[in-house]
């Protein structure tokens, strides 16, 4: 068994997005290669209403894959397709934009006035760019939780982890999307397909990624760590990318800690990239814009 050494430890960067989301991004600023087949992750908790209630109002998306997880508070959705609901605590909403799809998100509060959830966004392969666009609603009930033996629990949105199967299936990246919590001071060993590129980011608590037997957590990277010392703990809000091995290793701080760690086979492929389209050449790039201008944009017919 081979352990993933830490190869960058991140914090997540404040951002405004939609029309006035204030929202962390823990990657998708700049060269996302490392993410492979993942673009972007916003951390989109707030308990501010006024920072967050203008919401993502109606937007194109084509050639990538949404992924919205909510802690707490709901997301209404609307969508060309025809597609209306609501997503709440404990909920994923999964939609593959594919050739086209134009659909607006809308956070609501809980009572308290939190808003806390994520959005991930994976890219979709040359083959499947223009697939047909796709809606993908899964309630709290049906994600597996599963507790080992230690008190350690992990919720299975996608892929297969400890003999369970997440819910959300046909994903171009053959990704592994689970909600881990680990009980304060223990050690946890969580396998991770070899040949998939794995982040994991820190939500609650703290604790040490470890390179070996003992947690060092010294990232690999060597450009930019030579002068100072790695950072060694990971706490709320950090964004821990691994490097290559078979299994990640946790050490649980005081306080436990609660992380996604989120995996996908790489899809080594060329992008190009321009707000929420996202292709493989500049030329389809532009063809999606003028697309929208001529209003040629969406491929598939209406649900009815």
């Amino acid at each position: 068994m081979s352990i993933r050494p830490v190869k960058r430890l991140i914090t997540s960067q404040p951002t405004i997005e939609g029309a006035g989301v204030h929202l962390r991004r823990a990657f998708g600023f700049h060269n996302t290669s490392d993410f492979d087949p993942f673009l972007l992750l916003d951390d989109f908790r707030n308990d501010i209403p006024a920072d967050y209630l203008a919401g993502f109002p109606w937007h194109p998306h084509r050639g990538i894959e949404t992924i919205t997880y909510v802690l707490a508070g709901k997301v209404e959705h609307g969508d060309s397709m025809g597609n209306k609901g609501a997503i709440a605590a404990g909920d994923i909403q999964w939609m593959t934009a594919g050739s086209g799809i134009i659909h607006q998100e809308m956070p609501k509060g809980d009572p308290e006035g939190r808003m806390h959830g994520f959005q991930l966004w994976a890219n979709l392969p040359a083959s499947l760019k223009m697939t047909p666009p796709r809606y993908q609603e899964i309630k709290s009930q049906e994600i597996p939780e599963v507790t080992d033996d230690d008190g350690t629990k992990t919720r299975i949105i996608t892929g297969t982890f400890w003999g369970k199967r997440g819910p959300v299936t046909g994903i171009a990246a053959d990704p592994v999307y689970i909600d881990v919590s680990v009980p304060p001071g223990r050690r946890k060993v969580l396998p991770v397909e070899t040949t998939h590129h794995a982040f994991a980011y820190v939500f609650a608590g703290d604790g040490k990624f470890c390179n070996a037997s003992e947690p060092l957590a010294v990232p690999t990277d060597s450009v930019g760590w030579l002068d100072v010392t790695p950072p060694k703990d990971a706490g709320n809000r950090s964004l821990v990318l691994f490097d290559r091995g078979d299994e990640v290793v946790v050490q649980a701080g005081e306080n436990g800690i609660r992380f996604l760690l989120v995996s996908g086979k790489p899809l080594q492929e060329p992008v190009a990239w321009y707000g929420p389209i996202v292709m493989n050449t500049q030329q389809q790039l532009q063809q999606a814009f003028l697309d929208l201008e001529k209003g040629t944009f969406l491929k598939s017919e209406k649900l009815k």
